[in-house]
């Protein structure tokens, strides 16, 4: 029996056509390639709601991407202030005590952050991935200034 008329393909559209879990998709499908690719076709960054439908959502989602890689070297010059501002101010012993919180945060929240901006970069758009690289450069010429330009980049 040949059951190939009754498959569906992904480039298919059907009118039963779900989403993740079995739920209805809601007007659009968040397409994931593993390649590199310039598509924005059913493009979602992260979340299902945050899904490009056009080239205004396309500028608008890149804006937004490149807002947020500048926000991550932001927080990363507030942890290097606060680092020199313990230095300064207190003694080593007491320092060691009362920063250890303050900077278990900075650190905890530095990685959240990269990683989140390492799963923008996984979808292997590239005019995400080059929203990505320029929201980098941009916060780091702006809150970069005490930090040497070698940095190696990493998810943490």
């Amino acid at each position: 029996m040949d059951h190939h008329a009754h498959m569906h393909h992904g480039s298919e559209a059907s009118p039963m056509d779900m989403g993740h879990g079995g739920m209805p998709s809601g007007g659009h499908r968040c397409q994931m390639s593993m390649l590199f690719t310039w598509n924005t076709q059913d493009l979602c960054l992260v979340f299902r709601w945050w899904h490009v439908s056009g080239p205004l959502s396309l500028i608008f989602s890149l804006l937004g991407v490149v807002v947020l890689c500048m926000g991550y070297e932001y927080v990363r010059s507030r942890a290097r202030r606060y680092d020199a501002s313990l230095d300064a101010t207190m003694p080593s012993v007491r320092k060691k005590k009362s920063g250890k919180l303050v900077k278990g945060a900075f650190y905890g929240g530095q990685v959240f952050y990269s990683f989140f901006i390492m799963l923008l970069f996984m979808t292997y758009n590239g005019w995400v991935m080059i929203a990505v690289a320029l929201g980098a450069m941009l916060g780091y010429l702006v809150w970069g200034d005490d930090e040497p330009s070698g940095k190696s980049v990493a998810c943490h």
